[in-house]
């Protein structure tokens, strides 16, 4: 007998009808992990759903079994809930969209806050902008910024400033923005400032054909170019982390040695996938963690460092109008600066 999904009731009824009265628009749907990624990766609770499998849903799959229990949500964005650890099989929280379910298991599913309540805010915060046109803006991020709110960082983020400086935002998914940078990563990103533009750069994001390059300091020497290719994935035992996982999403890096030092290197980083905390996973994998990166192990010991040294210092695309390669550089921030020029006094260059 085919057994009913028990819902557990939320307010949250009132909270989307808040944020359409203040004309935020629902975010696209999960794409990529180069925006799925977020700082903040512990749940938030506040909508939990109480679901039972129905036993005609015997060897199905956990994404489909879910897609027709909350037909309000995408396919696409449940797998991105279940790779983010939002569901649990009999009490055990799984990540893998493809496990198969015997039928009349339990099912708990945690759905984040939607994003058009969360983000509803204007915010006067100064943005660097590099370029800017009646397409796309690129922003040199500050470290400390948060680009977009979650769990701990409800206002004060890049997306609460481009509603202020870019009152037109408000009327695309997530203010235009189509990736991130960690909090406390400085550098380079790109924000759509049209549907078409915020289409299109998802695309190239997703082909691969938007180009990340980035410097990071890593404790130790670091003997040689590499790629690495290692898949990435939510830590088995802690929630706040990512970890090179076996079975989990593809992840490309390839490293390249820029400078050394007595304890530390220099290195330049390239992307070909966008994986969370990409680069400070798979240096961290390497046993060379980023210098002041505290959660993957490069707080430990001297330099000391107040954030990751890492910075997004080159972005390179495709005009999504014009058709055009653009490519912007940034200089390395003060303090990474003040950093180097610590190093190269240590090694006798300076």
């Amino acid at each position: 007998m085919e057994q009913p999904a028990i819902e557990i009731e939320s307010s949250r009824l009132a909270a989307t009808l808040r944020a359409r009265k203040n004309g935020i628009k629902a975010p696209v749907s999960e794409q990529s992990d180069d925006y799925n990624g977020c700082d903040e990766l512990d749940p938030d609770p506040s909508t939990v759903r109480q679901l039972c499998v129905p036993d005609t849903e015997a060897g199905s799959r956990l994404d489909q079994v879910l897609a027709r229990l909350v037909p309000e949500h995408s396919r696409n964005r449940l797998q991105a809930w279940i790779r983010d650890g939002r569901v649990t099989v009999d009490g055990v929280r799984v990540d893998d969209p493809k496990r198969k379910l015997r039928g009349s298991e339990p099912l708990e599913l945690t759905e984040p806050p939607p994003l058009d309540v969360v983000a509803a805010s204007p915010e006067n915060i100064p943005l660097s902008i590099v370029f800017e046109d009646a397409d796309i803006l690129v922003i040199d991020k500050p470290a400390g910024l948060v680009v977009h709110p979650g769990s701990g960082n409800w206002s004060g983020t890049l997306l609460n400033a481009l509603l202020y400086h870019v009152p037109d935002a408000a009327q695309l998914p997530r203010a235009g923005i189509v990736h991130r940078l960690d909090k406390d990563t400085s550098g380079l990103m790109v924000v759509a400032r049209n549907v078409l533009a915020q289409t299109d750069l998802v695309r190239q994001l997703q082909a691969r054909t938007v180009k990340r390059q980035y410097l990071a300091l890593a404790r130790g020497v670091v003997p040689r170019n590499t790629l690495v290719d290692a898949p990435i994935g939510r830590h088995p035992t802690q929630r706040t982390r990512m970890a090179v996982v076996q079975g989990a999403r593809e992840a490309r890096t390839h490293v390249a040695v820029r400078e050394r030092f007595d304890r530390c290197t220099l290195v330049e980083c390239s992307l070909e996938t966008g994986r969370t905390h990409q680069i400070r996973v798979h240096m961290a994998h390497l046993g060379h963690p980023l210098v002041g990166d505290t959660l993957y192990g490069g707080g430990r010991g001297l330099p000391e460092f107040h954030r990751q040294a890492l910075h997004a210092w080159k972005l390179g695309l495709i005009h999504p109008k014009t058709g055009e390669a653009m490519s912007w550089e940034s200089a390395l921030p003060a303090d990474f600066q003040g950093l180097m020029k610590t190093m190269r006094e240590e090694h006798g260059d300076a």
